[in-house]
């Protein structure tokens, strides 16, 4: 019986074996740093800030020559007409600065939600490549260390990217 245990235990050992674990792991910065689309995504938000800049800076130096053209004029106004206008000015520079300010931080909040949104489409893609190309594991690192020693054979970075840079071409 002992004989027939250990016959049966070897047989399970063969074939446990025999179903080896298919793993590999990516450098997820690198991939997310060559990735086209976070590319063309970043190109776009560089563009909008280009854009949010100069009329930032139009704005401002329009508002510039109105408080300056006022400092010449206040010296030849009542005290109490020129503290009216100083106020007028005051709560302009205010609502032009709050205007700004939700500006930039609307387009900051649209990059935010951009750059989720291809981190979760990265991650479907991973999963899909994985399970479509026999991999029981499909690891990350990065700079935290999760992965701290991988073989050059088991990276699959390059042919991630490659296969992701595909499949963004084709949308």
């Amino acid at each position: 019986m002992k004989k027939g245990l250990l016959v049966v235990f070897g047989l399970l050992m063969l074939a446990s074996c025999q179903n080896e674990m298919k793993t590999g792991f990516i450098d997820n910065s690198e991939l997310i740093k060559e990735y086209q689309k976070r590319k063309d995504i970043e190109a776009s938000f560089k563009k909008k800030i280009e854009a949010f800049d100069k009329k930032v800076d139009s704005i401002g130096q329009a508002f510039q020559i109105e408080a300056q053209a006022f400092q010449q004029k206040a010296a030849s106004m009542a005290q109490k007409d020129a503290q009216q206008q100083y106020q007028v000015l005051g709560q302009k520079q205010q609502m032009l600065q709050q205007q700004f300010q939700m500006e930039e931080q609307q387009i900051q909040k649209e990059s935010q939600t951009q750059i989720d949104t291809l981190i979760k489409e990265i991650r479907t893609f991973v999963k899909e490549y994985g399970k479509k190309n026999g991999y029981t594991y499909i690891l990350g690192s990065n700079e935290a260390g999760s992965v701290l020693y991988g073989e050059e054979s088991k990276d699959l970075t390059k042919t991630i990217l490659e296969e992701l840079n595909k499949s963004y071409k084709k949308d």
